[in-house]
Formats: C-alpha cells, sequence, structure tokens
C-alpha cells in the first residue's frame, strides 16, 4: 500500500509485484460465457476446440482482462482517498490464447499519475502472464480515478 502520492510517484515505471496464480478452469469461462454472451465454440464447446489449433478451448479475453482490478488490488493501494474508481481501461492487447486450466496472474507497474481538480487519476499497465506461457497474454493499461 502506498501512503501518499508522492510514494506512488517514487514507484512509477517499476514493477510492484506479481498477484498470486489464479487458475481459469472451465467451469468459470462457463460462466462468464453465460453472464456475458461469450459463448464461441473456442469458449465453451469442449469437443470442437480439442479438434481446434489451440487444443482445447481457452480463456474469453475479456475475462482475463477483468481479473485485472481485483488482482491488481492485491498487490497495490493508495491511502488517503474518500473514493477510488475503476476509470476504464486503454490499450488493450490480447496477445496469446489462454488455455483452459491456465494459471495466470497480473503484474502492474504505474505509468502515469495525473492531478486536476476533480482528484488524481492513475495509469497502470497491467501485465499478464500465463504459467507456462512465453510471453504475456494480455497487456492493458487500467485507469483508476481517486477523489479526496
Amino acid at each position: 500500500m502506498f501512503s501518499d502520492l508522492d510514494e506512488l510517484r517514487a514507484a512509477m515505471d517499476t514493477p510492484l509485484g506479481e498477484s498470486d496464480w489464479v487458475t481459469i478452469d472451465q467451469p468459470m469461462i462457463d460462466r462468464f460465457a453465460q453472464l456475458t454472451f461469450a459463448d464461441h465454440w473456442s469458449h465453451v464447446d469442449v469437443e470442437r476446440s480439442a479438434a481446434s489449433p489451440f487444443g482445447g478451448t481457452i480463456a474469453q479475453g475479456m475475462l482475463v482482462l477483468s481479473l485485472g482490478p481485483p488482482l491488481a488490488r492485491r498487490i497495490y493501494t493508495v491511502a488517503g482517498f474518500e473514493q477510488s474508481l475503476n476509470y476504464g481501461f486503454d490499450r488493450v492487447r490480447f496477445v496469446r490464447p489462454v488455455p483452459v486450466g491456465s494459471r495466470i496472474r497480473v503484474s502492474p507497474t504505474v505509468v502515469a499519475v495525473d492531478e486536476s481538480d476533480a482528484g488524481v487519476r492513475v495509469t497502470a499497465r497491467l501485465t499478464f502472464e500465463a504459467e507456462g506461457v512465453d510471453g504475456p497474454v494480455c497487456v492493458a493499461d487500467m485507469l483508476s480515478h481517486h477523489r479526496r
């Protein structure tokens, strides 16, 4: 946890650590498909996906992305604000597929801290990795807004 903005700024452009691993299993993929209508066969049809180039189902990119804020929050928070809100994402890239059964984690790096009369906007680059996959599976700039 950062006690103030000066501490946060001092940590800019430095990876803040890695979250715990989270397993992306088929029930999670299926629940996400039901909630979001992201039910393409590559995500939910186990038999058909087994014959695909992926060799099995893959997680929805948006499922992976949706895990970013809660996983990043386990690594860092900023104290001293009345309210902190997820403001969205910029520059989202789904770089590699995430096969069912993968364990993923996220590593945030603060890349911008912008103050205004409305509060503070923090941009953290989230790099998602999947165990056993070379390189990131997703990279996204997460925006959060903090109000005093």
